[in-house]
């Protein structure tokens, strides 16, 4: 039998996967594990719930309340917020967990369910996996005075709003602003954070209808945004997905700044303030070389982890490192923030143009990006790949031919039947060619087809 837990919580199409019926199962499962198991005095769990706007979340959020309320946890529902905001509220509560409705950056059919330990922190596999193990007993079913409570959590919004303003270096006088907010769970919040810091804003995709989300704008649809800089003559502009906890950009010639851009200025930023621990970066192997070439040259060191956001934050919390991210543009200021923040990202980015009077094409250009070419190679056998030698020694050859210009990473994805081919080269024709050679030979000697016939 499958996990159940994915590399983000509990993710499928809604009423397909994820039904009400397993949403207060999983409730239920982790009222005990996340919230009687770690209360001493006696006393009824906490935990805050909150969501994205997508039409099943109500239904969803309605089976998680009633299977915690239900199990003896009181609730606290914040409503629609990101889900970086709900990992805040549950430190900022005291809460024992947190509850987050949500599938990101994914279309509106399908939803998730992702779970906060107590402090806001996303829970590791082994937890995860108890509480899997929790939905196969007999449910707690308390009764009388032992159920939970559920109550509307009034001020959220207001809380993390005045929190993201607290962590600003600067304030945003003087800059325009365009803000696509995905039709996501930041439609709120982020308009109004980005005026309340004094920034001039111009706002798309912030009408939630429940089906929308996502749908042609977003960090996953950067056209429109970069239409709408160019149209309104504006400093930047800032692209949330659907649950905000990613932040890409766009410069003020509507050219797109990807996370990797953005780690670049901001980890630079923090190192000439003092602020960036042991002079570290945490980031995916999947991260532009020219990052690399760029942090390595201003005598920053950048600590390499696989793909997903979950593993950088593992390292970061492990040695204390105050920033990491991911290409993708989930990126995480643990001094601020236990998860990625979109919104805070997009605030500490427009807060160093303020700060340094310098436009983002400018404060961008502080990295080149080097080209970069990704093959997904199907119908290979994922498991052997770093055990073949042919397929090894191919890998070898081409590393050596580029030199330190260039870069090759073969990888399994972790949620598809494909070997993911990245490489990276001074030149696109370089990497265009080094890529489709390497997935070549990764159907060469990994083909099921051949093992099938052997």
């Amino acid at each position: 039998m499958s996990r159940l837990f994915g590399t983000d919580g509990v993710r499928g199409l809604a009423n397909g996967l994820l039904t009400a019926e397993l949403a207060l199962q999983l409730a239920q499962a982790a009222a005990v594990v996340l919230g009687h198991r770690q209360v001493e005095d006696g006393r009824r769990p906490t935990a805050v719930i909150a969501r994205d706007p997508r039409a099943s979340g109500e239904f969803i959020g309605a089976a998680v309340e009633a299977g915690l309320a239900s199990a003896g946890v009181d609730v606290y529902n914040a409503g629609v917020l990101p889900t970086p905001a709900a990992a805040y509220l549950v430190a900022d509560l005291k809460a024992d967990f947190g509850v987050m409705i949500s599938a990101s950056h994914n279309p509106a059919p399908d939803n998730g369910i992702k779970f906060f330990a107590r402090g806001g922190h996303k829970l590791p596999d082994e937890v995860e996996d108890a509480i899997e193990a929790e939905m196969a007993l007999p449910r707690l079913r308390p009764t009388g005075a032992g159920i939970g409570r559920i109550q509307r959590f009034s001020d959220a919004e207001d809380r993390y709003v005045v929190h993201l303003l607290q962590t600003l270096p600067a304030r945003l006088d003087g800059l325009k602003v365009v803000l696509d907010c995905a039709n996501g769970a930041a439609s709120g919040c982020s308009p109004q954070v980005f005026k309340d810091a004094g920034a001039d804003i111009v706002v798309i995709g912030a009408e939630p209808d429940g089906l929308n989300i996502n749908d042609g704008v977003g960090s996953t649809h950067m056209d429109k945004l970069r239409a709408a800089v160019i149209e309104h003559g504006a400093n930047l502009g800032i692209a949330h997905d659907g649950d905000a906890d990613r932040c890409l950009a766009v410069d003020e010639n509507g050219e797109l700044v990807d996370g990797d851009q953005i780690m670049t200025i901001l980890a630079l930023a923090l190192k000439n303030a003092g602020k960036l621990k042991d002079d570290v970066l945490v980031a995916t192997v999947m991260s532009n070389l020219g990052m690399k070439i760029a942090l390595r040259e201003a005598g920053i060191r950048i600590e390499e982890t696989a793909v997903g956001d979950r593993y950088v934050l593992e390292n970061m919390r492990a040695n204390g490192y105050s920033l990491g991210g991911e290409q993708s543009g989930h990126v995480i200021f643990l001094d601020h923030a236990t998860t990625g923040d979109g919104v805070l990202t997009g605030l500490q980015l427009a807060a160093q143009m303020a700060r340094t009077s310098r436009p983002l094409s400018e404060l961008a250009a502080q990295m080149t990006r080097l080209p970069q070419v990704l093959i997904n190679v199907r119908d290979v056998d994922k498991a052997a790949v770093s055990s073949h030698e042919g397929l090894q020694q191919a890998v070898a050859e081409a590393g050596a031919a580029l030199g330190e210009t260039g870069r090759v990473l073969l990888r399994p994805s972790g949620t598809e039947p494909v070997v993911r081919v990245m490489v990276e080269a001074a030149d696109m024709d370089t990497a265009q060619s080094t890529a489709e050679q390497l997935a070549a030979a990764v159907k060469k000697y990994l083909s099921l087809e051949q093992e099938l016939a052997s």
